[in-house]
């Protein structure tokens, strides 16, 4: 990131490249030693097709994708390629995911409230769709170079929906300011549902650990209720 100013780029680029070079051979070695153990874990056994079928899980796809573009300039030599392939080391930020409890608690809500949160967003992309349409409608005559058509009508309308207005596009009939109004008080409520139904999650999620988290008795080696150690 850093690497994209300028003059810190011009004095410290050997620096850069000094820890460029550490954090890929720490992730390379950390790859190389998963694959290799992943044979513990029974669902990994086998000593091949095992090791296989954790390559292809989404941790050691991660895992992988933070260390490969390191060395895809040495099999690459066009630079097109490796401009987009370089976008791929942002995935060395979602390996904190492994380490991090938080990230596992909200992996945990989004399952749960798949189906919800995918109810909303169906409904986002409906009134979207009808919102513009009916503003291409009413606003193409008036503003052809604006709202020239129903695809370009989406821009104003996923602006309008989030209520972030850029003031790019906007209507000037009757009709279309009407319409506007409208589809800016449902994306208020509507935009407003992920954020209840996320809260709610948390909220689930964490009674669920509460009632089955379990505390070993250091004497019988028992599992114990933690509600009973308040009694």
């Amino acid at each position: 990131m850093l690497e994209t100013v300028l003059w810190i780029s011009a004095h410290y680029a050997s620096l850069f490249r000094a820890f460029e070079i550490f954090s890929v051979a720490v992730f390379t070695i950390e790859y190389i030693l998963r694959v290799w153990s992943c044979t513990v874990d029974p669902r990994f056994r086998e000593p091949i097709r095992g090791r296989l079928r954790f390559m292809v899980t989404p941790l050691a796809v991660i895992d992988l994708l933070a260390f490969l573009p390191f060395y895809l300039p040495f099999v690459l030599p066009d630079t097109r390629v490796l401009r987009v392939v370089r976008l791929f080391r942002l995935f060395r930020v979602m390996k904190l995911a492994r380490y991090s409890e938080s990230v596992d608690l909200f992996i945990d809500v989004l399952k749960l409230k798949k189906d919800e949160l995918l109810l909303v967003f169906v409904s986002i992309m409906i009134l979207l769709l009808v919102s513009s349409t009916l503003m291409y409608e009413v606003e193409h005559d008036a503003q052809p170079d604006k709202f020239s058509s129903i695809p370009a009508a989406m821009w104003w309308g996923l602006v309008t929906l989030a209520t972030v207005g850029y003031g790019d596009m906007f209507p000037i009939t009757p009709a279309g300011k009407l319409i506007g109004s409208m589809v800016v008080m449902l994306g208020i409520g509507l935009f407003a549902l992920p954020a209840g139904i996320i809260a709610s999650g948390f909220s689930e999620v964490l009674q669920r650990r509460r009632e089955c988290r379990e505390i070993i008795c250091p004497h019988c080696g028992r599992p114990i209720k933690e509600e009973m150690i308040y009694r």
